[in-house]
């Protein structure tokens, strides 16, 4: 069977990535000297109570070995891989991954890296999916397609408290035009190809959770999977929930929280709707 790999930015949970035998691997997360393997040694509510109190942090992507010696394990299993990774554009990782599979041991195995063009749970809805598709018997080639294909119907959408920590992490992207704004405007922002890329701006936070509701109803009857996640208020994810439950069942609904990686580069009070759109002749 085809084995799925992606990163902890696609904010997959433990339990789900276990259930459906993807591996994570994680990128690290730094404050000062201290280094912290994302999800693994650090959890997103422990980031948070650091990222008010201490100092700025900074991450890193995995190196090729740690890529490596995920492939070796997994060639033990299989000879058939999958690496869908965060967008190439945000980190090292996509290169990484790359790198690592000359160093892969068996020869007679194929690893087909994805540069995912996404984070977060756009990158985790095509992951859930990739694997989905890989244990119900679709070879190598057939899992690559229906990624391909994932990736034109995958469609993030984040409400953002400020953009200040984009700005100092230097991921800001085509929204650097924002940062001057009035304090009292939140911007809404997505991933254009693979770069973070602004939608509009909203006066409140109400204004912004009305936003991604109505993003979500936008795709109602056509919405293949849908995720919500958030980073510090988990009750603004909750209540997004109970609003969208009419147009999309609730218990369908994968919800995740930020990363640390992810949360270095978002900030606090971040919440995102994640929407993968149903194929046309679904």
């Amino acid at each position: 069977m085809v084995k799925i790999i992606t990163d902890s930015t696609s904010d997959i949970t433990h339990d789900l990535a276990k259930s459906l035998g993807i591996t994570v691997v994680p990128l690290t997360v730094f404050f000062g000297k201290e280094s912290y393997l994302d999800r693994v040694e650090i959890s997103t509510e422990e980031f948070y109570k650091r990222l008010v109190d201490d100092v700025f942090p900074t991450t890193t992507q995995p190196s090729p070995g740690v890529f490596a010696e995920v492939y070796n394990q997994l060639a033990e299993e299989t000879n058939e891989i999958v690496v869908l990774v965060i967008s190439s554009k945000l980190s090292g990782t996509y290169q990484s991954a790359i790198n690592a599979i000359n160093m892969v041991k068996k020869k007679n195995v194929r690893i087909e890296v994805i540069d995912s063009l996404q984070t977060a749970m756009s990158l985790g809805l095509i992951a859930i999916r990739a694997a989905q598709i890989a244990a119900e018997g679709a070879k190598l080639d057939e899992v690559v397609k229906s990624i391909k294909d994932m990736q034109t119907r995958v469609h993030p959408i984040m409400y953002f408290e400020t953009l200040k920590y984009l700005a100092k992490g230097g991921r800001i992207g085509k929204a650097q035009g924002l940062v001057g704004s009035l304090l009292s405007i939140k911007p809404i922002i997505t991933l254009d190809e693979g770069v973070v890329s602004p939608v509009t701006r909203v006066r409140s936070k109400k204004a912004g959770m009305d936003y991604l509701y109505n993003f979500v109803v936008g795709y109602k009857d056509n919405i293949e999977a849908l995720a919500i996640e958030h980073a510090t208020t988990p009750d603004d994810a909750d209540e997004l929930v109970e609003r969208v439950a009419p147009i999309f069942p609730k218990e369908k609904i994968f919800r995740a929280a930020v990363s640390p990686v992810l949360g270095t580069y978002m900030g606090p009070n971040v919440v995102g709707v994640f929407v993968l759109e149903k194929t046309k002749s679904s």
